[in-house]
């Protein structure tokens, strides 16, 4: 009996033991934890010699008095390296595990904080799969506006007509800052996309900023309660004004080229002897699409400078024009991306005049790239430059005749690019 007593007061021993050395170490990195929180490098430094001191073995760290057989280019010069390390350590040894879809957003959340490309994000399976669905060529199924890619937010460039969207007052340049009551990160397009993509006759909760100027970070947030629907908006429309032939691009899609083409040559059958291309409000899309549309204007030239991290790389004309009738562009404070691009060609190619206002300065490149365990990144790859070497972000392009759409009238800009192709056509 007495052994038997031995033996349990001794098990009692280590299990108190034990758990006095659990409480240490729960003390012990909480206050690592609270040490890194306020010094930071530092704090670690003093941490891990503590840790070695008592017995830890803690990589690239040695006991005092041992020599450091640390090379001078590190092997981890890599996150993915870092991160490998961690999660080794973690699986060994952690008695918590983790999600791992979870850590996976998280890590990506943190990359996209810490790095200088303001258009970064991570695309989880799901967004991503409903990023490419409603990628889908003039099908929309939200609540009925477009959206412009501005520093990472998700811009209103345009609203439709007899939309959910319209009847709740939203207005060209509103930024989209929260769906369903989640306004605590800045939400990109493809983010507000997915958000906003639901069945038809859902509701969807959407808290919008109306900037106090133009481009402003802050403003009058106010809330939407909307009624999603399926809308199919003609990207190109076109009618004939006397000889001028005016053509409206809403948006550049996969098959804008064709459509311009096919407006043009229906407008020449009319008659027409000079066009009016508009690109107000047009939030961009497709490159090789505003390329090709370039194309249809000019028969020689530079059409677009891409600048990427190998160097800067052309892209000339095909020379497949379809007319040189004399051609004004229209933009304005929401003309973005590609149809900037497509200004710009027409513009240093002395192709066209361009009327109306400064595009909004969108001239960078994403691409989303998928990943090989589910989702993708999106990221900047590279930036675009006019035939003559300017740059579009940051700058847009000017006009060649500034008027605004606030001049009075009904809509004078149409009326001054109209007159100005004209005068064109006398010349």
């Amino acid at each position: 009996m007495a052994k038997h007593g031995d033996t349990k007061q001794r098990a009692a021993m280590a299990e108190r033991e034990h758990r006095r050395n659990k409480r240490i170490l729960r003390l012990l990195c909480f206050v690592v934890a609270i040490a890194v929180a306020f010094v930071a490098g530092f704090a670690l430094r003093s941490q891990d010699q503590f840790l070695v001191s008592l017995g830890f073995s803690i990589p690239g760290v040695q006991k005092a008095g041992t020599q450091s057989t640390d090379v001078k280019k590190s092997p981890y010069d890599s996150i993915s390296a870092r991160l490998s390390e961690v999660e080794d350590v973690l699986a060994k040894s952690d008695l918590n595990g983790y999600d791992l879809d979870e850590a996976t957003k998280e890590v990506f959340k943190g990359f996209s904080n810490a790095c200088d490309d303001k258009y970064f994000e991570y695309l989880d399976p799901s967004r991503y799969a409903s990023f490419v669905k409603d990628s889908s060529d003039g099908a929309y199924n939200g609540v009925g506006v477009l959206f412009s890619d501005y520093n990472g937010r998700a811009l209103v460039s345009d609203v439709f007509s007899g939309s959910a969207a319209e009847a709740a007052g939203v207005q060209q340049g509103d930024v989209l800052i929260g769906i369903d009551g989640d306004t605590s990160h800045d939400w990109s397009v493809t983010e507000a996309i997915s958000g906003l993509s639901r069945n038809a006759g859902e509701t969807v909760v959407v808290t919008w900023m109306r900037p106090s100027s133009v481009g402003a970070e802050t403003g009058t947030s106010y809330t939407t309660a909307l009624t999603c629907s399926s809308y199919k908006e003609q990207n190109v429309t076109y009618s004939l004004d006397g000889t001028v032939g005016y053509i409206r691009v809403r948006q550049i899609t996969q098959d804008t080229a064709d459509n311009v083409s096919a407006a043009l040559a229906d407008l020449i059958d009319q008659g027409a002897t000079s066009f009016v291309v508009d690109l107000r409000d047009n939030p961009g899309g497709y490159l090789t699409q505003a390329v090709d549309v370039a194309n249809l204007f000019i028969k020689t030239g530079v059409i677009v400078e891409v600048q990427t991290s190998t160097g800067t790389s052309p892209k000339s004309a095909s020379g497949k024009t379809v007319t040189d009738l004399p051609l004004v562009v229209l933009t304005n404070g929401y003309t973005s991306g590609a149809a900037e691009v497509l200004a710009a060609a027409l513009q240093d190619n002395q192709r066209a005049t361009i009327v109306g206002e400064t595009t909004i300065g969108k001239g960078s490149v994403q691409v989303v790239h998928e990943l090989s365990f589910g989702g993708a990144i999106r990221y900047t790859a590279g930036y675009y430059k006019s035939p003559l070497g300017h740059d579009i972000d940051g700058v847009g392009v000017i006009p060649d005749i500034a008027i605004s759409s606030s001049e009075g009238g009904t809509d004078p800009q149409l009326v001054l690019a109209v007159e100005t192709a004209q005068n064109k056509e006398k010349a």
